[in-house]
């Protein structure tokens, strides 16, 4: 059995912030969304909190009206702004309770080409059970499985999705084969530390049954990116969620489940302190990396040109599964290697941005089950 994770970066629509060249162009803009939406969510809003709630308005362009390149803010019911015919913006909510509304992140469609690409790299690695990092929602997972997967022969028949936190479309799945159905659903979207959520996605739980006798628990992980809010900020949010799924793993061992996979997206490298939970602290969690079969290209990273400091998508396996690792490795066609990447060779930086399949490799190993 052939498991991989491959973070697709959405099928069909994707934040048009998240969508630019590079990811420090979108890095401002999503940096002011979340400050702006942390500051509505407070019941009473102060004069300084009404001076940097303005501050945010005019640097996503909301000065003038309620929809702007990269963002639109719906008022529902009650106002939050005031905008004079002559004069600036001026906050007249005093509070969350004052209006009912949000702010939304603007989508636009993922390049065609991209998309085609994705397909292609899911069918090369040709995977018996994909963890699939960045998808929309469970209706872009089936549409992009019947129009894309099905016409080059490479169905799933199992897709599931459970909708996580990230207002930005970009949640975490299962694609999975004929003859693997899952058994049970666990979903850790409102898990709370000090009563904030703990996953930006969610920890979602699928115990598949590979047969009669075998049963295979798989955690699908996205945890908090490095790409805005501050570096002290991400790390301590990141360790949380390394720490709530060790917990969880803890959890499932000592109710005697032997083959559990722990896998995605960890935005993080194997030194990094956010991760010691899962990967030292006594984990008995073991990297696909670090396997003797695992065949390197001798690149260690999984995300860009693929150097030590890009190691950021994984495979971690107990030691049931350890023990059961044929082979593995990482499948790198189709991702945007940035300006000394290797995709389209006769189109510039930016061509090749536009109709990569994405910028993260695909994990995989294969099992004996």
């Amino acid at each position: 059995m052939r498991i991989a994770s491959f973070n697709v970066e959405n099928l069909f629509s994707r934040a048009r912030a998240l969508n630019l060249e590079t990811w420090s162009e979108g890095k401002e803009i999503l940096t002011e969304y979340s400050r702006l939406n942390t500051l509505l969510q407070k019941p009473v809003y102060t004069p300084a909190d009404k001076i940097k709630i303005l501050a945010s308005i005019a640097k996503l362009g909301l000065n003038k009206q309620d929809e702007s390149k990269f963002v639109i803010l719906r008022q529902n019911r009650g106002h939050l702004l005031k905008r004079p015919k002559s004069g600036p913006p001026e906050v007249v909510a005093n509070g969350r309770g004052d209006f009912i509304g949000w702010l939304e992140l603007k989508k636009e469609a993922v390049n065609e080409v991209a998309t085609q690409m994705t397909a292609k790299v899911i069918q090369e690695v040709n995977a018996d059970v994909l963890a699939v990092i960045e998808a929309e929602d469970r209706i872009a997972l089936r549409n992009f499985n019947d129009q894309l997967l099905k016409p080059v022969n490479a169905t799933y028949n199992g897709i599931m999705l459970i909708d996580g936190n990230d207002e930005r479309g970009i949640d975490v799945g299962l694609l999975f084969r004929a003859g693997l159905t899952i058994d049970s659903m666990v979903s850790h979207v409102d898990d709370l530390v000090d009563g904030n959520r703990v996953f930006s996605r969610d920890c979602p739980e699928y115990m598949l049954r590979v047969d009669d006798t075998t049963r295979l628990l798989l955690l699908v992980n996205h945890l908090k990116s490095k790409g805005f809010g501050s570096q002290a900020d991400s790390d301590a949010k990141r360790n949380r969620q390394a720490q709530r799924v060790r917990e969880i793993y803890d959890l499932r061992r000592s109710q005697g489940i032997e083959m559990i996979a722990v896998l995605g997206d960890f935005n993080d490298t194997p030194d990094g302190d956010p991760l010691r939970p899962l990967l030292s602290d006594g984990s008995e969690l073991k990297d696909i990396f670090d396997h003797p079969q695992f065949q390197s290209d001798g690149r260690p990273g999984t995300f860009g040109n693929g150097t030590k400091s890009n190691k950021i998508d994984y495979i971690l396996l107990s030691p049931a599964l350890f023990q059961r690792v044929e082979t593995g490795g990482v499948f790198r066609k189709g991702v945007w290697g940035g300006k000394n990447g290797t995709l389209f060779p006769h189109f510039d930086e930016m061509q090749r941005a536009i109709h990569a399949a994405s910028d993260h490799a695909a994990v995989f190993v294969d099992l004996t089950l």
